[in-house]
């Protein structure tokens, strides 16, 4: 009788993964999905961080249609032919100044009437250019850019031979910063509701982000306020939402004297001109008078 012929006809056997093992492909998982989310996050911020730093908006309405009679509308080229908006009048006097207004992020020139006719009905001037990409100019906005503008603003106002205020409100602390930073012939300058930086901004709001390698325009205006010879005058609520008080204090003491901090108890970041911030800034240049 013949003997079975034998052979090996089992298959080989795959052990499970150790519980160790499937928690280390697990995480890795986790930690690629999670660097993925955070690249496109980073990545999204970085391509329109600009969208929220300027927020254009409206539509630039006639000066006389909100009762500012005396103010005339320029159209003004800037150095790389891009044209701005400007809204202008003269001082009713002699000697008495005129205000160069910066204003903030959102909205557009035509928001800030109220303003502008407080500072008309005290017989000072205007001179309020609205930024690149905003109602009634030309462009795209961009740190350099409109701070090569609001010089160019700065020198034409001048030019007029009437003493200057510069009046930046929110947004426009930093560009008015930077003007008064290179022209020392200013004769105040005004930030309301300042912020050191805004690069400084986005980290409080974005503290998972690299900011400062991320930020296009970091507007860092503590850096420039030291330069700053001419009388400053910072003014800023206790109640400030959009950007804290902490920052017009700590801006504060990054600027030299002759300087002044007005802290006004109960007051947002848009409600300082109904608390009495044009009677302080008018006393202020009163008092600066010889």
């Amino acid at each position: 009788m013949a003997e079975a012929e034998t052979g090996i006809t089992g298959k080989l056997e795959t052990k499970p993964a150790s519980g160790w093992t499937r928690v280390w492909r697990g995480l890795t998982k986790f930690v690629i999905a999670a660097a993925i989310a955070y690249s496109m996050a980073a990545g999204y911020m970085y391509l329109n961080q600009r969208s929220f730093v300027f927020v254009p908006s409206g539509d630039l309405v006639a000066p006389e249609d909100k009762g500012l009679q005396n103010v005339s509308v320029e159209t003004v080229e800037m150095a790389d032919g891009t044209t701005t908006t400007v809204w202008t009048a003269a001082p009713a006097e002699d000697g008495l100044p005129t205000v160069i207004y910066f204003h903030g992020n959102s909205s557009n020139l035509s928001g800030r009437w109220q303003r502008f006719k407080m500072i008309l009905d005290s017989g000072y001037g205007l001179y309020a250019p609205t930024y690149r990409g905003y109602a009634g100019s030309e462009g795209s906005p961009s740190e350099t850019a409109i701070i090569s503008d609001a010089l160019e603003h700065f020198d034409r106002a001048a030019a007029a031979g009437t003493p200057i205020i510069v009046h930046g409100e929110s947004l426009g602390t930093g560009v008015a910063t930077a003007v008064a930073a290179e022209r020392p012939d200013a004769g105040l300058l005004v930030l309301e509701a300042p912020y050191t930086a805004l690069v400084d901004m986005a980290f409080e709001s974005y503290p998972w982000l690299p900011v400062g390698l991320l930020m296009k325009d970091p507007m860092k205006t503590r850096e420039r306020i030291g330069k700053v010879e001419t009388p400053v005058l910072i003014i800023h609520g206790t109640e400030d939402s959009i950007i804290p008080v902490a920052h017009g204090e700590r801006l504060f003491e990054y600027a030299s004297d002759p300087r002044e901090l007005l802290i006004v108890e109960g007051a947002g970041h848009g409600d300082l001109w109904k608390r009495g911030l044009w009677d302080t800034v008018r006393e202020k240049w009163n008092g600066k008078q010889p």
